[in-house]
């Protein structure tokens, strides 16, 4: 959209509506953000601090270290295994020395889609394993010895009991 598109818009809708403030903001150039931010803060009130500063989610590494891996795994398959993928963390340990050891199996539902996943001489499973060891060392601000494997369970996703245990569904 062309610049002065926008302000035509801006201007249009301004005249029409009785906005408090108009920011006009490029979130692919990052033009004017730190001004919405600033627009946002003096509308919106302190609220009260549920977390400590450092936290940034509520989830388990453990859980976190799973999803990372099954984005991974479904971006670098794009279009070929349906996301009938899921991601178990079967251990993770910190050595003395600061490195952590995590063992993972990316589980599927066809025999096929394992050969996907792993491809040809262990390539693509090797491309998703850098690939959520890099995040996954950022995250934890450590080193990974990521170990990957592939399991497959025919329509796990139709088993209540393998949702559940792949932590798709809270227990009640």
């Amino acid at each position: 959209v062309k610049k002065e598109d926008v302000l035509t818009a801006i201007d249009t809708y301004r005249k029409e509506l009785n906005f408090a403030d108009i920011v006009p903001v490029s979130a692919l150039k990052g033009d004017n953000t730190d001004e919405l931010l600033t627009v946002i803060r003096k509308y919106l009130p302190e609220g009260p601090m549920y977390y400590d500063e450092d936290t940034v989610t509520d989830q388990p590494m453990r859980q976190i270290a799973a999803e990372l891996i099954r984005e991974k795994a479904l971006r670098s398959l794009n279009d070929e295994i349906p996301h009938g993928i899921a991601v178990l963390i079967d251990s993770m340990k910190e050595r003395d020395n600061g490195l952590f050891d995590i063992e993972a199996t990316i589980v599927c539902e066809r025999d096929s889609h394992k050969g996907i996943i792993i491809g040809k001489q262990g390539a693509m499973l090797k491309k998703i394993g850098s690939a959520a060891r890099y995040e996954i060392e950022a995250l934890l601000g450590a080193r990974v010895n990521l170990k990957l494997w592939v399991k497959v369970r025919k329509e796990w996703r139709d088993s209540e009991l393998y949702v559940r245990n792949y932590g798709y569904r809270d227990e009640k």
